[in-house]
C-alpha cells in the first residue's frame, strides 16, 4: 500500500463532507406538520379570545362553547374601551414600555460590556451579585419599594412604575454572555489605538455589534412591561392608569360581562401584535446575523 493509497481516501472523504455542507437543507413534511400544529395550538387562545369577544355573555355560559364568530365584536369593542378608559390606559402604556424598554437596553448593553471586556477590580464579585439578585423574588421588594416612592411624593405616577425597571439583571447578564463572544477583543483595542474616545468605542463598535442581541432584549422587555400587572395595580389607581390595571376595572361588578373582559383583553393585545408585525422582520433579521457571527 502507498501513501496516495492512504491519502486519496481522506480526500474523496474530506470532498463529501464539503459537498454535503454546501448543499441546502430542505424541510420534509414531517417537519411542516410538526410547524403546522405548533402554530395552531399558539394562534389557539388568541382565536379563542376574538371568538368570545364576539358573543354575548348569555351565549358564553352556554355549552357547547361557541367555535366561530358572532355580530357583537365592534360593539364588545366599544364598551371596553369605554369602560376601562383604555384611550388614557394605552398612551401609559406605551410610556412606561417604551421608557423601560429604551432605558433596559442601553443600560443593560453598557453593563454588560463592562463585565464582558473591561478589566476592574471585583468584577466577578460584582457579576455574581447581579445574578445573585435574579433569585430574589419581586414580591419581596413591593412594601419597601411602595414606601420609598411614597416619601419621594410619585404616588398614583408613571415614573413610579418607570424607575424600578430602568435596567434589570437578567439584561446584564444576557448582554454580557452575548457580547463575550460576538466583540472581538482586538476590536476595541484597534479603535482605542486610533485614539476612539470611551464613547466613541461604544457608539461605533458596542453598539453595532450588540444590535442582535439589543433588538431581543427589547422584544422581551416591551412585553413583559407591557404585560406588567403587579406593581401597576399597587402603585397606580383608576384616574391613571396602565392597561392592565384598567382592564382589571372590566372584572368588577356582580356579574362580570365575560364577553366585554375578552374584547379588552384582545384590545390589550392587538398593540403587542402591531408591534411583532412592524418589527418582526428586523428582529428576526438580527437573531439569524448574530446566530452566523458566532
Amino acid at each position: 500500500m502507498t501513501a496516495a493509497d492512504l491519502v486519496l481516501p481522506e480526500a474523496r472523504s474530506g470532498r463529501r463532507r464539503a459537498t454535503k455542507a454546501g448543499k441546502q437543507l430542505h424541510a420534509g413534511p414531517v417537519t411542516y406538520v410538526a410547524l403546522t400544529v405548533f402554530a395552531l395550538v399558539s394562534l389557539a387562545p388568541l382565536v379563542w379570545t376574538a371568538i368570545a369577544a364576539s358573543r354575548t355573555d348569555r351565549r358564553l355560559a352556554q355549552a357547547p362553547p361557541p367555535l366561530w364568530f358572532g355580530g357583537n365584536l365592534f360593539k364588545n369593542l366599544e364598551t371596553a374601551w369605554d369602560q376601562a378608559g383604555l384611550g388614557t390606559a394605552m398612551l401609559n402604556s406605551v410610556i412606561v414600555a417604551g421608557a423601560i424598554t429604551v432605558s433596559t437596553v442601553v443600560f443593560s448593553t453598557l453593563a454588560g460590556f463592562a463585565f464582558a471586556k473591561l478589566r476592574f477590580r471585583f468584577s466577578g464579585l460584582l457579576l455574581l451579585l447581579t445574578i445573585g439578585t435574579m433569585m430574589i423574588p419581586p414580591q419581596l421588594a413591593v412594601v419597601p419599594l411602595y414606601l420609598w416612592m411614597s416619601d419621594l411624593g410619585w404616588s398614583n405616577q408613571l415614573q413610579t412604575v418607570i424607575l424600578p425597571s430602568l435596567v434589570t439583571a437578567f439584561g446584564t447578564f444576557f448582554m454580557r454572555q452575548y457580547l463575550v463572544q460576538a466583540l472581538p477583543t482586538e476590536l476595541i483595542e484597534a479603535a482605542r489605538v486610533d485614539g476612539a474616545s470611551s464613547l466613541r468605542v461604544v457608539w461605533h463598535v458596542v453598539f453595532p455589534a450588540a444590535r442582535p442581541a439589543m433588538a431581543v432584549l427589547g422584544l422581551l422587555t416591551f412585553v413583559f412591561a407591557w404585560n406588567d400587572f403587579l406593581w401597576p395595580i399597587i402603585a397606580l389607581n383608576q384616574q391613571n392608569p396602565t392597561v392592565q390595571v384598567a382592564l382589571n376595572a372590566l372584572g368588577t361588578g356582580y356579574v362580570p360581562d365575560q364577553a366585554v373582559i375578552m374584547a379588552g383583553a384582545l384590545l390589550g393585545t392587538l398593540p403587542l401584535l402591531i408591534a411583532f408585525l412592524l418589527f418582526g422582520k428586523q428582529i428576526v433579521g438580527g437573531i439569524m446575523q448574530g446566530a452566523i457571527k458566532g
